[in-house]
């Protein structure tokens, strides 16, 4: 017996149980949001079952060696159809959550089997002592390469529904060549190679049509034709074009739909470049798309823009995808213009330049990872960087759909020792939505809006801020760092609507 192909077998199939528990954790908060969550609950339910299959192996009394390639077989088949079968489950029925967890439970329980059924194959070959520490070495040593090989390399290059037909064609290699490696314990080995070979045709032909399943599922899931899909290490692109003009969406989420992004944009930055003391130099957090830039650069003015934002495929399509570059007016490419792909976070507490305006266009806080640009924290670092007679602004949610979260974020930077005024506007594709103008003190500035604007004047910029009952203060927790509050308020308010 080849012990060195043992071994490699050890790490492949260490390295695919690992990669198919990233895709479902990954394709969860791909469609449901909250990725802490969906990945806690993946993890946690794939180690129990992992468990479960651990234990289950003691059961196995005779054929070992059968079992286990039998087993690799089953974990190629189901981990490797796992992410087209769970879309397909999203985009076709209401049984998403049950193919979710059913999947974990099913594939966990087979990645358990695996090690201990090749430790038991292995146990004359070895000394114990040995055996557990080689095998288990191997097996975390797979766990690594995944890890670091998921976000880098195949999310981004492959997608995940290529991935995990790849990874089940890895599974089903090792089947395969598990049938000569294991040729002498094997009582009809031509029966399971047929099965291999079989299995590895299906999904090689499956991860041929990875990119039309893809977008079959995508054409299901968006009510308008997709014309740009392309996965990031940070989130799913998805651009659509019908009635509504086209439209971004990242993760599933609507971003701003050409019709009436105006709406948005001349809502989020007008009122703050209107009231600073200066516009010399402008920050915008977020805003990869350019529309906010857009309107920034409508003041002459203006002498520099710097916009951060974490994901460089998004400020590369603005830049390079010609309707969007239309919509953006080519501001990515103005000469005042200066893109840094960063964290928000990090790039305020490495620099000390203070700016006139800030723009703070983050998604919304659906999910830890965001919700931390939302706390006092992080608005304590922002404070820093707004110029003495500076203005910043937040997007904070729609006051009707979200109202305790939209109060929350203004409770957030009242906390954070900043002057407030809450505000909103009628954006159709998103309803109600809100925003906080924020500053060190009251400004007391005010310049004429620029010329060629849609939805603003300074009649209607009047209107803004006066609230309806059904959208006026809620009381609200502070949110901070360690209890992440807004984001449970978030998810909860949210729910009623979708």
């Amino acid at each position: 017996m080849n012990k060195t192909l043992l071994y490699i077998t050890v790490i492949v199939i260490a390295t695919c149980g690992l990669v198919y528990e990233l895709v479902v954790g990954a394709l969860a908060s791909y469609l449901l949001g909250d990725s802490i969550t969906q990945f806690s609950t993946v993890i946690g339910g794939y180690l129990f079952a992992m468990g479960i299959g651990s234990y289950l192996s003691r059961y196995i009394d005779k054929g070992v060696a059968q079992r286990f390639v039998e087993v690799e077989l089953a974990v190629a088949l189901l981990g490797g159809i796992c992410a087209p079968l769970l879309f397909l489950t999203f985009t076709l029925t209401d049984l998403f959550q049950v193919a979710l967890y059913g999947s974990v439970i099913v594939i966990g329980t087979l990645v358990g089997l695996e090690i201990p059924l090749l430790l038991r194959i292995l146990k004359d070959q070895l000394k114990f002592k040995d055996l557990v520490s080689q095998v288990l070495s191997l097996d975390y040593l797979g766990a690594l390469a995944a890890s670091v090989a998921f976000p880098l390399l195949l999310v981004p290059k492959l997608g995940l529904v290529r991935t995990s037909l790849l990874f089940g064609i890895l599974n089903a290699a090792v089947g395969l060549w598990s049938t000569w490696l294991l040729a002498p314990l094997l009582g009809n080995p031509l029966r399971l190679r047929i099965k291999a070979v079989l299995l590895t045709v299906f999904l090689i032909v499956g991860f041929a049509l990875g990119d039309r399943l893809t977008t079959f599922y995508e054409d299901q899931l968006y009510a308008d034709d997709v014309v740009h899909a392309s996965s990031s290490p940070y989130q799913r692109i998805v651009l659509t074009r019908g009635k509504r003009g086209f439209s971004l969406f990242l993760n599933g989420n609507l971003q701003f739909a050409s019709i009436d992004e105006y709406r948005y944009h001349e809502s989020l930055v007008h009122p703050a470049m209107v009231r600073a003391g200066k516009i010399d130099h402008v920050l915008i957090l977020g805003g990869g798309d350019g529309l906010a830039a857009r309107e920034v650069l409508r003041y002459p003015e203006v002498r520099s823009v710097t916009l951060v934002d974490l994901d460089p495929s998004i400020t590369k399509l603005a830049m390079g995808y010609d309707e969007l570059s239309r919509l953006n007016e080519n501001s990515m490419k103005d000469a005042r213009m200066r893109v840094v792909n960063a964290d928000a976070m990090q790039f305020l507490m490495e620099g000390d330049q203070r700016y006139d305006v800030v723009i703070v266009d983050f998604p919304d806080p659906n999910n830890f990872a965001l919700g931390k640009l939302y706390t006092t924290g992080f608005y304590k670092l922002l404070k820093k960087r707004v110029a003495q007679d500076g203005v910043a602004v937040v997007q904070s949610t729609s006051p009707l759909f979200a109202r305790r979260s939209f109060w929350c974020v203004e409770t957030t930077l009242k906390a954070a020792g900043y002057w407030t005024q809450p505000y909103h506007a009628l954006v159709p594709s998103f309803g109600e939505w809100g925003y906080v103008l924020v500053a060190h003190e009251a400004p007391g500035h005010h310049r004429p809006l620029p010329q060629g604007l849609r939805f603003l004047d300074m009649d209607t910029l009047e209107t803004l801020t006066h609230f309806p009952p059904d959208m006026g203060p809620l009381p609200a927790e502070v949110n901070r760092l360690n209890n992440q509050v807004l984001v449970h308020y978030y998810e909860a308010e949210w729910r009623k609507w979708n």
